[in-house]
């Protein structure tokens, strides 16, 4: 698919976000695994070793746990802009959990998409661009190529 073909941007933040104080844009995540599956042994661990300590740094952001009988086990993550990414952590530890929620946690919910240029604004400029020759007077005339000594000597 060529670079045409694929969804682009201009870089923007969420709702001016930074601009005042940053608001964390993860509203809420919800831990759901199974008790007794094989698959859900890392996120059992995360629970009873860092659910706390991710709730206690990321006092924002609601964190459900839901044991449920399901072979799957998963982490719903939803945004204040109502975006909601599922991410499967099926035989993951603890520490690629810890990893994968402050991935979460550090995402603004918009979708991760190909960006235009790496700078914008909303109000550009009507003067245009600038470039050395801007501002010099006309009556100074053309910049020609200056001529080496050795050329001068030959033409005199």
């Amino acid at each position: 698919m060529t670079s045409r073909g694929t969804p682009s941007r201009f870089l923007r933040s969420v709702l001016q976000n930074g601009v005042g104080r940053y608001v964390c844009q993860l509203k809420r995540v919800s831990i759901i695994f199974s008790k007794k599956a094989q698959s859900s042994l890392g996120v059992r661990d995360f629970i009873e070793e860092g659910v706390t300590d991710y709730a206690r740094k990321n006092p924002g952001t609601v964190v459900y746990v839901s044991p449920q009988s399901c072979r799957i086990p998963k982490i719903v993550a939803e945004y204040l802009n109502g975006n909601v990414r599922e991410e499967i952590v099926t035989s993951k530890t603890s520490q690629q959990i810890t990893e994968l929620l402050t991935k979460l946690t550090n995402q603004s919910g918009l979708d991760i998409i190909r960006i235009r240029k790496p700078f914008h604004t909303d109000s550009p400029s009507i003067q245009g661009q600038w470039h050395p020759f801007t501002n010099r007077p006309p009556a100074i005339g053309p910049i020609r190529p200056q001529k080496h000594q050795a050329e001068q000597e030959l033409t005199e």
